[in-house]
């Protein structure tokens, strides 16, 4: 057996509808109005003409934006949070990813900002329905006069969402936001459930373009039961969907060997507009949920404006000669992460270690 699943871009391409390219040309030609602007302000100059240049930024960027909700109202399966929640929240999402985009943002605090994100998806995907039943939870405190106190918080009762659910890690930017979902998951669970985890070594051939990429997953160094993935609401949470090759890559290998997912959620801080139109056309029962998205992809299939490699953010740049392995990526994680996420850490080792 091919220990090495490759998926091609014109394969993904082959999913989009004809509406969904006229989007993406349209979206295109937005955008590079946007860039002519981008290259006056980045040369200086009069205050006069920044500010007139600036002003066309905004504008296109209001009309992308009026675009990209449209598509979300007309494609099932789009979930982006500044459209689907209240606009009271809006402002929220604004400064997280204002802050995450930040080339200033250093790595502790892009490491709170991708939490405070994820934290925010898993409230538009689980709990915005006032309509679900409500568990409650009895605290002990640390208060013991006159007596031993103890208090009482009321949480949705999503069991039901939440506990047929596996952790699917496309490694390795991936693993720290796949972590913290999962541990949303054991908090809102009245069981303390905490998710099973499987993960996959993929990685897209950065030699190549947008229009030429390949996406490899590498069977003999990823860990994962396809039993346990049979019938399970998979998730996936990565900060960063660009081209959507990596998720449709690793779900079509499962879908071959037999296994039938129950639901499929991708989660992500920020995705293209491209790559998430190609998750929902690819795949069946597949929804994908954004903090925010970004109009277009640059040649090199790399978001724009975007964040950066977000993996290398959250973990450090890793050298081709000497990459760290699952093990050593947690434990530079530190004692703090470490220590808040030990259920998570120890079903990854359990299934790392295959016991």
């Amino acid at each position: 057996m091919n220990s090495k699943i490759v998926l091609r871009a014109e394969d993904l391409d082959g999913y989009l509808t004809e509406q969904d390219n006229k989007y993406l040309a349209e979206m295109d030609k937005m955008y590079e109005r946007a860039l002519n602007s981008f290259k006056v302000i980045a040369g200086g100059g009069f205050s006069s003409t920044l500010a007139n240049e600036e002003k066309k930024v905004i504008d296109v960027f209001n009309e992308m934006g009026n675009l990209m909700q449209q598509i979300c109202r007309e494609v099932p399966g789009l979930n982006v949070f500044s459209f689907a929640t209240e606009e009271e929240s809006h402002a929220e999402a604004s400064r997280v990813i204002a802050k995450l985009r930040d080339i200033r943002t250093g790595h502790d605090e892009f490491v709170y900002y991708t939490q405070r994100a994820y934290e925010m998806l898993f409230r538009l995907a689980y709990t915005g329905k006032h309509s679900d039943n409500k568990n409650y939870l009895v605290v002990k405190t640390p208060v013991t006069v006159p007596v031993q106190n103890y208090s009482v918080h009321k949480i949705p009762d999503i069991d039901y969402k939440l506990e047929n659910t596996v952790m699917c890690v496309m490694l390795r930017g991936a693993l720290l936001p796949s972590m913290i979902m999962s541990k949303e998951i054991e908090e809102y669970s009245s069981h303390g459930y905490v998710t099973p985890f499987a993960l996959f070594k993929i990685k897209r051939d950065e030699s190549k373009k947008e229009n030429n990429m390949e996406y490899i997953l590498d069977l003999d160094k990823s860990f994962f039961n396809l039993e346990e993935l049979d019938g399970k609401d998979l998730i996936f949470a990565d900060p960063m969907n660009a081209t959507g090759g990596s998720l449709v890559t690793v779900v079509k290998y499962l879908l071959d060997q037999g296994v039938k997912p129950k639901s499929i959620k991708f989660f992500n801080v920020i995705a293209a507009l491209k790559g998430s139109l190609r998750v929902v056309r690819a795949l069946e029962n597949c929804s994908c949920y954004t903090l925010w998205m970004d109009p277009v992809l640059n040649a090199s299939a790399y978001i724009m404006p975007g964040l950066g490699d977000a993996g290398d953010r959250l973990n450090g740049r890793d050298t081709e000669e000497t990459p760290r392995n699952i093990i050593q990526l947690i434990a530079d994680y530190g004692s703090n992460v470490a220590g808040l996420y030990r259920s998570q850490l120890r079903k990854i080792e359990q299934t790392v270690l295959r016991r």
